[in-house]
């Protein structure tokens, strides 16, 4: 069987890549399909990660066991074959390239085509500039600091009231408001 998985970037609108790969590949064979088609290094510690369809995290598949918890199974890429993890289209995933700053490629498998065998991974789609691998520290605290800047100029007591609620009652915005189309 042959997934096609459809990659994507949060911080490049433009990217894009698909990569078809066998079923019965690893997670690494994988992970160096798409550094092979971002221009990643591949010795870069990185994860996979099983999503659900909100793109929270689930079982992580990494490049190396750090053993940081004990209580928890690790799975490793090299070992970890596709088709053990993924058996649905639409099944999300991400890949974790840039640990210090939790940057990732949203992943989702888009087509499942059985009776076929493929050898070798092959990117079958390549549009747009990758996010680049790793950002300078200095530039990322400043975006970070600035972010929060922002953010403490949203005042912390506001809450459903303030923003209104999923009924509209026109009564609530006084005389004039009543006949306004929205």
């Amino acid at each position: 069987m042959i997934f096609n998985f459809r990659i994507v970037s949060d911080g490049v609108d433009n990217f894009k890549r698909e990569i078809k790969i066998d079923a019965t590949a690893t997670f690494l064979d994988l992970k160096n399909a798409i550094c092979d088609s971002v221009g990643y290094d591949k010795t870069q510690m990185d994860s996979f990660f099983l999503c659900d369809d909100g793109w929270e995290k689930g079982k992580e598949i990494t490049y190396e066991d750090m053993d940081l918890d004990s209580d928890q199974e690790a799975w490793l890429m090299d070992d970890a074959v596709l088709e053990d993890f993924i058996d649905d289209e639409g099944q999300k995933l991400l890949f974790v390239f840039d640990y210090l700053t939790d940057r990732a490629l949203y992943m989702e498998m888009k087509e499942m085509t059985p009776g076929k065998t493929l050898k070798d991974p092959v990117c079958t789609l390549s549009q747009g500039q990758a996010p680049a691998q790793s950002v300078d520290m200095d530039e990322f605290d400043a975006q970070v600091s600035a972010k929060a800047a922002k953010a403490a100029l949203i005042p912390d007591d506001l809450d459903e009231d303030f923003l209104g609620s999923d009924e509209y009652d026109p009564e609530e915005l006084g005389d004039g408001y009543d006949e306004m189309e929205l």
